[in-house]
């Protein structure tokens, strides 16, 4: 499926995840790479649009102390802290007005590296007779490898866009991507 030449199907919906300020260059927690997602990401959004097909969007919507931050005992310095410009999608990222936004980790003593960790995505996805996901964003290793394994738990097929992915780390990248193509998602790679 090329975003440009191919219409995406019925029963998909796009899900780009937590494409935030925060994880783009120069952010508190960045992914390197990752502002290179958004060109790719906007083609995505203009097919999915033109087939008025659904578009979700993750996002870490942190309250000031969390579970996940280092001066509260976790792994990651402060980062999508809600309201704050870090937590806001990335600029450029062309998300329509009606996607459809799961807010994730927003209780302080629970994190949640999936876009259906404590969010009501799944019901807006079965409510729309999304039979597919077709999936970009960041991180690779943690919140769209969590997100594609929940998803494929849950019965959704996955269509893993692999030119609007980005990991913290390479090997581990690579590592989560045969994790998923594993669990049965399908990874697309433009064509060259």
């Amino acid at each position: 499926m090329d975003p440009n030449s191919s219409p995406a199907q019925a029963g998909d919906a796009l899900l780009v995840v937590d494409m935030q300020r925060d994880f783009m260059p120069g952010g508190s927690l960045a992914v390197p790479d990752a502002q290179r997602l958004v060109a790719p990401l906007n083609r995505w959004l203009r097919r999915f649009a033109a087939d008025a097909l659904p578009v979700c969007a993750s996002r870490d919507w942190h309250p000031p102390h969390h579970v996940s931050f280092i001066a509260d005992g976790g792994p990651w310095p402060a980062h999508c802290v809600a309201g704050t410009d870090g937590a806001a999608f990335a600029e450029g990222l062309a998300l329509p007005a009606d996607a459809f936004i799961a807010s994730k980790g927003s209780r302080t003593d629970v994190d949640s590296y999936s876009a259906f960790g404590g969010t009501a995505l799944d019901a807006e996805l079965r409510g729309l007779a999304v039979r597919r996901l077709c999936v970009g964003g960041v991180a690779t290793e943690f919140c769209v490898l969590h997100t594609v394994l929940d998803a494929r738990r849950l019965g959704y097929a996955v269509l893993l866009l692999g030119d609007s992915v980005a990991a913290f780390d390479e090997v581990a990248g690579a590592q989560a991507l045969r994790t998923m193509r594993n669990a049965g998602a399908t990874l697309w790679e433009p064509p060259r």
